[in-house]
């Protein structure tokens, strides 16, 4: 596919023919492990649970890093190990928690293109069976604060040429129609809209339909590069809360190897429940 960076995905018939191992560890990230991996999962992946395992459980935030290495070390996993992320929903949660491994600097780090969907479709083995997990020691980096975007950057790029917003929510919940997604109805905003002059790109449009897996080079530059979401500027992507989002911020940065792009986790139900904050529709 000719992607800036192809050794950050690994496709499903290289995870069948490469098992996990002392070095190698797979990870199943899911918003639901109910319907996903508690029903059956690749054999040798721990289950990485969205909700429960990367949201800090007191406050709106993600895990810190002490949290994270104790997550780490629950799933056996070293600075060192090579790891392989998929999930449910076209891998959105599982580029949620890559993005979280990177902030922490994790080095080897991958999804395997098409996640679930894809593994289902070629009707590839599952197993119902929990591996051992021996527990490792894990040490993180310093957060890369460089991914990362907060409600002032937001506030300070607002109306400056060269820094672009990228919205990856639905088109109602861009134009204020609706305050959250169908599936999540509680968890909405007191303002319906999107912060001024962005550009709604939903994440979606980045992966094929009929698998899940991301799209060619040609068509995703096509998607963002006609909304001006070029590689020379400043790129912020923002969802409802920062997991859709860092989907875009995978595809961007990794697939079109754009330099300067992050993740505004705080995202529109943060924009959207701050008294005074511009809002259009």
């Amino acid at each position: 596919m000719n992607y800036a960076h192809p050794e950050v995905l690994v496709d499903t018939e290289w995870v069948s023919k490469n098992p996990p191992n002392t070095n190698r560890k797979l990870v199943e990230v899911d918003y639901d492990p109910v319907n996903g991996y508690q029903k059956g999962h690749i054999k040798g992946a721990s289950l990485i649970w969205w909700k429960r395992d990367i949201n800090d459980p007191i406050t709106r935030d993600i895990i810190n890093k002490k949290q994270f290495e104790t997550l780490m070390s629950k799933n056996g996993i070293t600075e060192n190990s090579e790891v392989i992320l998929y999930g449910d929903f076209n891998n959105w949660f599982a580029a949620f928690v890559f993005w979280v491994f990177k902030y922490y600097g994790h080095e080897n780090i991958k999804i395997m293109d098409g996640g679930r969907k894809k593994w289902e479709l070629e009707s590839k083995e599952y197993t119902t069976e929990e591996p051992p997990i021996p527990q490792s020691t894990y040490k993180a980096q310093p957060p890369d604060e460089g991914l990362r975007a907060y409600l002032f950057d937001v506030s300070r790029a607002l109306g400056r040429e060269d820094t672009v917003m990228v919205d990856v929510r639905s088109p109602k919940e861009f134009s204020g129609e609706i305050t959250a997604p169908p599936e999540y109805p509680m968890e909405h905003a007191q303002r319906g809209g999107h912060i001024p002059k962005a550009n709604n790109i939903p994440w979606a449009t980045a992966v094929n339909d009929a698998d899940g897996t991301f799209k060619s080079v040609e068509q995703l530059k096509q998607n963002y590069e006609s909304k001006g979401v070029t590689p020379d500027k400043d790129v912020i992507c923002y969802c409802r809360i920062g997991e859709r989002s860092s989907h875009s911020w995978f595809v961007l940065k990794y697939l079109l190897g754009y330099s300067k792009v992050r993740n505004y986790d705080g995202s529109w139900t943060e924009w959207g429940n701050m008294i005074g904050n511009p809002v259009e529709k």
